[in-house]
């Protein structure tokens, strides 16, 4: 831990959306070993992930952003109130303009612009991709902001924060390769496709990270256009994915242990 404190934020939050990833590809790499997954256990993963980043959304990014913005030109709020409605706005139209299929779901219920002239195995990655942009850029800033120095964004509640996407990252991987093996596709393209919307995370915390170094002004706001991007992704995508398959007392359940464990982490620790 301390010889991790003691890297640049830009290399912290490389490592941490290394970590990220390498849960996308563990599992994707179930392919490998199982035709199918203990349906309540990857709910229960989701729900738990998504209550880590609600807690995170306020805690991890929105609590500095308010405090960055005191004694400011504008009031306190509205740097925060701005940044987090664009976070969501910036999620939606690129759910209505990027071509996509969310898992588990018909090649005709595709969305974005021309998505049926997109093979099955592009529409799912893409899907994942999408979501993880923002996962990988609220890393990135959560970062920046403890090596700003306010009081209010700690190193464990980043880490904390990248450890609850890596959670729900690997339902998501086991959500494309699964369904890609049943379509036809070898374990090995399936593994390959699974893992790779994972890729996307380091390079959106890199970039998230060098921003709000280099332009410091911007970070509440950054901070909380990646709180809104997550709770879209969250309401949108996470809470909706984990019930479906019916096992919505288990999903909310964890849901709240998520979100306390994640509460705990960034209060008493932080």
């Amino acid at each position: 831990m301390e010889w991790f404190s003691g890297l640049s934020p830009v290399h912290q939050a490389l490592l941490a959306t290394l970590f990220t990833w390498g849960m996308t590809a563990l599992g994707a790499a179930l392919v490998f070993t199982t035709k199918s997954v203990n349906q309540k256990f990857l709910d229960s993963m989701l729900g738990f992930a998504g209550g880590v980043m609600i807690a995170a959304s306020y805690w991890s990014l929105l609590a500095p952003a308010l405090e960055m913005a005191e004694g400011g030109n504008l009031p306190s709020w509205m740097p925060a109130a701005i940044g987090f409605l664009f976070g969501g706005l910036f999620l939606l139209i690129a759910d209505k303009i990027l071509p996509h299929l969310h898992p588990d779901k018909p090649i005709e219920s595709a969305e974005g612009i021309h998505p049926m002239k997109k093979r099955r195995s592009t529409l799912l990655v893409l899907a994942i991709t999408l979501h993880n942009i923002p996962e990988g850029l609220a890393v990135g800033v959560a970062f920046g902001a403890v090596a700003a120095g306010f009081e209010s964004a700690t190193l464990t509640g980043a880490i904390a924060l990248a450890m609850g996407i890596g959670i729900q990252n690997f339902p998501e991987g086991v959500a494309v390769s699964m369904p890609l093996r049943r379509d036809g596709l070898s374990r090995s393209k399936s593994f390959i496709y699974g893992q790779f919307s994972g890729m996307v995370e380091p390079i959106a915390a890199v970039i998230g990270a060098m921003a709000v170094i280099f332009i410091e002004p911007l970070l509440p706001y950054a901070l909380s256009f990646a709180a809104g991007a997550m709770i879209f992704v969250v309401a949108e995508e996470v809470v909706p994915g984990s019930q479906e398959k019916g096992n919505t007392d288990l999903a909310s359940i964890s849901l709240m242990i998520g979100f306390t464990v994640m509460m705990i982490l960034d209060v008493a620790l932080g």
